[in-house]
């Protein structure tokens, strides 16, 4: 490096690369510059350079210069190696990948480039030329270590484990026997585990057992020692030295559910299936008798049984284990056994035995048999599990009522918000769901989860704009909603793409799901750096690990989600093109002068607003200072916040193709891929691609309802085409004659005919009979009436979910909402859609969509009518107006100058205090005047508003009869204001003023 250059240059230019090393990018700068000013030409003074302006955020400055001292100096290997690590800083690994095989062409043994090049090799899985290069280096340097682990590896990775065993066995006849040292007993450890992994893998069963125990004393990892030891005698069947050590695993933790599977297969008790005959029951229900004896702290131990025991025997091991999870409160004891629901019998059960611990509870105070007192908060979690168990088995109005005594009991418990929201949510009511979540959420501020759960519930309701708001509370200063993209809060994005697909905003749906397919192509080149730390720090078997989730990394469900819903979006962008720009002025050249000049200072006020904010994000990150290595602190602007530029694409159906190739490659076993798949070819016309799709959608369910309509239009369209001329269609068409007999459900039918059939076989489910309805209608349109009338003609027929003791119908929300925007769209009759909403609204009351008779929104309109109807008479609770006009008379008077630091709590004075619980009691709806009053006579300084028992004041102001205690969220709110005041005495009593108008009128 810098050979060609005079001494003093030549110092500089050794400079300049360990500047780049240690980051150091204006002094490394400053000596190229020097060097630049005598010899301006010097082709690896300049890639230098532009290495180190690259490094800086000047990319095009740094390709310029590099190219040009490419240009000037074209046999120099530091040209080559650096242009390759411009490439890959800018990922473009095949590129770099070339760079540097020409720089190994002048310099074949640079390990430095050999090391680069092998590290791109493993990333771009050029497994063959990993090895080869790995090779190379170990050729060059047999005495590092880090070479010969890296070469087994290679080997590993092309699928040659017995030559990397080899390898790994040359490198231990190379060491010494006392090696290793202490400061590498783990790192040597590690390699020896791995060495083991790799004999079991290759099948050599007995040698990798003898070749753990050779060198139990050289491994430091005791616990993966004696667990790979079991699993090598259970695969070699010496089970009962297997079970001696499984026993001995379990002494060390006692709630690993991977021991006790091990014990079992080693006893001789494991299904697979987790079918058992009554003898090998009885044997087991020994067994974790015997452990739950040694391990009576364990959950576990009491826990599994209940997955293989049934009838009495299940019930008094679900007795034995609920009961004191219902004491301690624990809140996941239904998802604990949520599985059991699967079980035949076993969810009906678990009802009567907590209905009877409830029952007992409400008569006694405890458990039946059993004349101790349990605490009060065991009725709240009983009625909390069965108010989730009614909800799991659909029965909305029982776990609705179940909650509401819960909450009655105890109103400031959090949980029960949360699971009241889930039901509602269930029961579709997601406007109702979504503010019962908030209200949780705003009883913890500071719980994450609890805002998260808030966020996906307004979502669900599509308040997108308050969502954000609330989801931007728990990230940094500043660019809020660039933070939860920097986060990867994939969640968040595929929840906020879905609710702007189905509120026809197609840009920023777009947006939201091609941001986490960048999330995934971050975490593919986020593995990068462990290619050289794994093997340095020889974590080799989490390495291989790492290597193998991330080749299966696409097959990932948000990226499935996320990829299904941007294909529908390009799918409807197909569909229904937005429209030009001579469109929109042809539609605004229709309206009246008028209006049309509103609309055009619309446009432009809008125009104004967006070059405003682009400027203002420009200038901040203009202003942003420069850190102390040179590089610039700037974040990137958004210029298309609402992706409208994603919708000016040319060929959606193209976009939409590069998406499905990574479905249909790591996702082929979900029936989506290949619906999407059918439907994308089918607009392109490409008619084998589509049979294709179509016979793997027969062949993962051939009785779907989608898989019909598929199969049904395909061959429909088929037959309809027109008249074959060249070559190409005659030979589709002879391919397609020869399949056609392969689809049994077509085997000598006409597709009438086995549509006809379809509907026989399947006349008692609403999606089957929906599809055949839309495949009538598809195949001869005058049936349109008949197609209706097969899904009018749909019976909502009870079914038995285990036996359940409450009714359990077919139909599922979803389903019903789906069949209604088939009626909507496809047959386009507003009558029978009109219809069915009003048949729906009777089977699902609480469903927004349907607009049942017990949704929130039915709710509130019947409320705010009767108010309206009361106030026209006069009959308005006089109490409320009264606190309304209290309120704000207090707030009228009070004096905007006036300090915090002057309040007084003491009931003559307006203080700041007062003016803010006036506002909160009101908002509240309860008497301002009385609960202030009783508020200010308090003389404690903290004051837990939420324990106050407001049985009189209810009757007071009108909500009885009965004891009332405030609103959670009211009291949450008064609470934390008037506890912390003294945090804002130093501000005006404007802001608080302003808050309290803002929330309470």
């Amino acid at each position: 490096m810098g050979a060609s250059l005079p001494p003093k240059e030549a110092n500089l230019f050794k400079l300049i690369v360990k500047s780049y090393e240690i980051k150091q990018y204006k002094k490394g700068l400053k000596a190229a510059d020097a060097i630049l000013k005598k010899f301006p030409d010097h082709g690896e003074t300049l890639s230098m350079k532009g290495l180190t302006l690259n490094c800086m955020d000047r990319k095009q400055e740094a390709y310029d210069l590099v190219r040009l001292g490419l240009k000037n100096d074209l046999k120099s290997h530091v040209c080559w190696h650096v242009y390759g690590l411009l490439y890959r800083s800018d990922r473009d690994y095949r590129e770099a990948i070339k760079c540097y095989r020409n720089a190994l062409r002048i310099d074949p043994d640079n390990i430095e480039i050999l090391r680069d090049l092998s590290l791109l090799q493993a990333q771009m899985r050029d497994l063959a030329g990993f090895v080869e290069t790995r090779q190379r280096l170990l050729t060059l340097k047999p005495n590092h270590r880090m070479n010969w682990i890296g070469f087994a590896v290679s080997h590993h990775l092309n699928s040659n484990a017995s030559k990397a065993i080899d390898i790994l066995e040359a490198y231990e006849g190379t060491l010494e026997d006392d090696y290793p040292p202490e400061s590498e007993r783990c790192e040597h450890g590690e390699m020896l585990l791995y060495k083991v992994s790799l004999l079991e893998e290759c099948g050599f069963l007995e040698k990798a057992l003898k070749e753990l125990r050779g060198k139990e004393f050289k491994i430091v990892d005791k616990l993966s020692y004696k667990e790979e030891e079991a699993s090598l005698l259970i695969k070699l069947n010496c089970l009962e030295e297997g079970e001696k050590l499984y026993r001995v695993l379990l002494t060390m933790n006692p709630d690993n559910y991977r021991y006790y599977e091990g014990l079992q297969k080693c006893v001789g008790l494991h299904s697979e299936t987790s079918q058992y005959s009554s003898d090998e029951i009885d044997k087991l229900d020994a067994l974790y008798k015997s452990l739950s004896e040694q391990y009576t702290w364990s959950s576990a131990v009491k826990r599994i049984p209940l997955d293989f025991l049934d009838g009495e025997k299940f019930r008094d091991a679900a007795d034995k284990y609920v009961r004191p999870i219902l004491t301690k409160g624990v809140p996941s004891l239904f998802s604990d056994l949520s599985p059991l629901y699967d079980h035949v019998g076993k969810a009906d059960i678990l009802e009567k035995l907590v209905l009877g611990l409830e029952e007992s509870l409400k008569k006694t105070g405890g458990y039946p048999e059993r004349s101790e007192k349990e605490p009060p908060s065991t009725l709240l979690w009983t009625l909390f599990y069965l108010a989730q168990h009614y909800d799991r088995r659909a029965q909305y109005d029982m776990a609705l009522a179940k909650i509401e005594e819960a909450m009655q009991h105890t109103p400031t418990v959090i949980d029960l918000y949360s699971v009241k929201s889930k039901i509602l949510k269930h029961a579709g009511d997601f406007t109702a769901a979504a503010a019962l979540a908030d209200e949780a959420r705003c009883m913890d501020l500071a719980d994450r989860y609890v805002n998260s759960q808030c966020v996906k519930r307004m979502l669900q309701a599509d308040q997108v704009p308050l969502a954000e708001k609330t989801a931007v509370l728990f990230t940094k200063d500043g660019e809020q909603h660039t933070n939860l993209h920097d986060m990867q809060c994939m969640w968040y994005e595929i929840a906020s793409g879905e609710s702007y697909f189905r509120q026809g905003e197609l840009g920023r749906s777009l947006k939201n799901f091609l941001a986490v397919e960048k999330h995934y192509a971050d975490i593919t080149e986020d593995q990068f750096d462990f290619h050289s730390y794994c093997l340095r720090k020889m974590t080799l078997r989490s390495y291989i690990e790492m290597l193998r989730f991330q080749d299966r990394l696409h097959a990932h469900a948000y990226f499935r989600k996320a990829a299904a819903g941007a294909i529908r979006c390009y799918i409807q962008l197909y569909d229904t093109p937005p429209k030009p720009s001579a469109d929109e002025d042809y539609e605004l050249a229709k309206l009246p002068a008028s209006q049309k000049k509103k609309m055009r200072q619309k446009q432009r006020k809008a125009e104004a607003r967006a070059k405003k904010e682009a400027e203002v994000k420009s200038e901040e990150a203009n202003a942003v200072g420069v850190s102390k290595y040179g590089k610039r602190n700037v974040k990137p602007v958004d210029l298309d916040p609402h992706g409208d530029k994603l919708l000016q694409i040319e060929d959606p159906l193209m976009e939409a193709g590069k998406y499905l190739k990574l479905l249909q490659k790591h996702s082929s076993d979900y029936l989506e891929t290949h619906l999407l798949s059918f439907e994308v070819n089918m607009r392109k016309e490409k008619i084998l691609l589509a049979l294709q799709a179509l016979k793997h959608l027969v062949q993962l369910d051939a009785e779907n309802p989608d898989t019909h309509r598929c199969l049904i239009r395909f061959f429909h369209k088929v037959a309809s085409r027109s008249a074959l001329t060249t070559d190409a269609e005659k030979l589709i068409s002879g391919v397609l004659e020869a399949e056609r007999p392969t689809f049994s459900r077509l085997h000598d039918k006409s597709l009438m005919e086995a549509n006809t059939v379809f509907l026989e076989q399947h006349k008692d489910s609403l999606m089957h009979r929906a599809a055949a309805a839309e495949m009538i209608y598809c195949l001869e349109p005058n049936k349109k009436a008949e197609a209706i009338q097969v899904i009018e003609q749909t019976n909502n027929n009870p079914v038995s979910s285990n036996g359940s003791l409450g009714p359990v119908k077919e139909w599922k929300l979803k389903d019903c909402v789906a069949v209604h925007k088939i009626l909507t769209s496809t047959f386009d009759d507003q009558d029978a859609a009109l219809r069915w909403k009003k048949r729906c609204a009777v089977e699902f009351p609480y469903s927004t969509y349907f607009e049942g008779s017990l949704c929130s929104t039915i709710t509130a309109n019947k409320a705010s009518k009767q108010t309206h109807e009361n106030a026209k008479n006069g009959a308005i609770e006089s109490i409320a107006s009264n606190g309304q006009e209290k309120c704000l008379q207090t707030v009228a008077s009070f004096d905007r100058s006036q300090r915090v630091d002057n309040m007084d709590r003491r009931p003559g004075r307006a203080g700041s205090d007062r003016v803010l619980i006036a506002g909160l009691v009101w908002v509240g709806k309860l008497g301002a005047s009385v609960w202030a009053d009783r508020f200010w006579s308090n003389s404690n300084d903290r004051i837990d508003s939420r324990s106050c028992d407001q049985s009189s004041m209810a009757r007071d102001v009108g909500f009885g009869p009965g004891p009332r205690r405030l609103g959670p969220r009211m009291a949450y709110q008064i609470d934390r204001f008037i506890n912390y005041r003294w945090k804002y005495r130093k501000s005006k009593l404007d802001w608080i003023v302003q808050f309290v108008l803002q929330s309470a009128f």
